[in-house]
């Protein structure tokens, strides 16, 4: 890969205004969004459209993952009013595409899967026509947990990889590299038609082969669609950037990933997995919801 710095001027910039709405309909609410946990730079751009990213279960997490600067620490016990109110922040903001994550919850006996669930079939009988995507945590690979959440039929199941297995005792501690992996066929081997979506952030320190051989496990757990983005590092104290990879990177990246079947790849340098979430499935009738 190309190693380079980025310019000032093509940094995203983040308008103040743009972000005021939004923040104000999940503070009124008591809600975490993960925009503003983890210092994403799409922040402006999504906020100004009134769509965010709901962060559930706390906003403390009980991993250290060293390229997240989302608390850590020991969390509070959840707080069972809380998808009640994603379901309100929903229907103020009119979301159309829902996108759902949460913070490790290796406290809990279900590691929050019950809270997903719940959040998911809360919005489905309110809204029958939204589409609802979840990004999920490994759930220390238990398949009662991930069984909760498939059962509740989200139109997009995700979890990301994050990065190749050489980096994760680096960047990843507390995550196993097979255990992301079979999340993913788990869920796949429950429901055959449920979509799938994992991501890989890239300047951690891997090389371009190490990446593709990545998004050929990926791939080859059934995966449908794939984000990969560049890693920015959101604090002083996170995992040092090793390279800004190159438009060239990132379209070549695309191209293999279409050529390993994957049904849609999102490859820039400011994708993240829920950034434009709506462009990985269109119309309804392709969702596990419908199948």
């Amino acid at each position: 890969m190309e190693k380079k710095t980025i310019p000032v001027f093509q940094k995203k910039k983040i308008r103040f205004s743009d972000t005021v709405a939004t923040k104000n309909a999940l503070r009124k609410l008591g809600l975490h969004s993960v925009c503003e946990e983890s210092r994403c730079p799409n922040i402006g751009e999504c906020f100004k459209n009134k769509t965010a990213t709901f962060l559930i279960l706390g906003d403390v997490c009980t991993r250290n993952c060293a390229f997240c600067c989302i608390k850590k620490g020991l969390p509070c016990p959840p707080d069972t009013e809380e998808p009640s109110r994603v379901l309100e922040a929903v229907r103020e903001l009119g979301i159309e595409h829902v996108v759902i994550t949460s913070v490790t919850r290796d406290d809990l006996p279900d590691g929050g899967a019950g809270f997903f669930g719940t959040t998911i079939k809360m919005i489905r009988e309110a809204f029958p026509d939204k589409r609802i995507e979840v990004l999920v945590p490994d759930f220390m690979g238990k398949e009662s947990s991930i069984r909760i959440v498939s059962d509740s039929l989200p139109d997009i199941f995700s979890h990301n990889v994050e990065t190749v297995p050489s980096l994760y005792r680096a960047v990843r501690s507390k995550a196993d590299y097979r255990r992301s992996l079979g999340v993913l066929e788990l869920v796949k081997k429950l429901n055959r038609k449920q979509l799938t979506k994992s991501g890989l952030m890239l300047g951690l320190g891997e090389k371009m082969d190490e990446v593709v051989s990545t998004m050929r496990d990926i791939a080859s757990a059934g995966c449908d669609f794939l984000s990969i983005g560049q890693y920015l590092a959101p604090g002083k104290k996170n995992h040092n950037i090793s390279f800004h990879a190159s438009e060239e990177d990132f379209e070549y990246l695309k191209l293999k990933g279409r050529e390993m079947g994957f049904t849609h790849v999102e490859s820039g340098r400011y994708v993240r997995s829920s950034y434009n979430a709506k462009r990985y499935i269109h119309p309804r009738k392709d969702s596990a919801q419908a199948l």
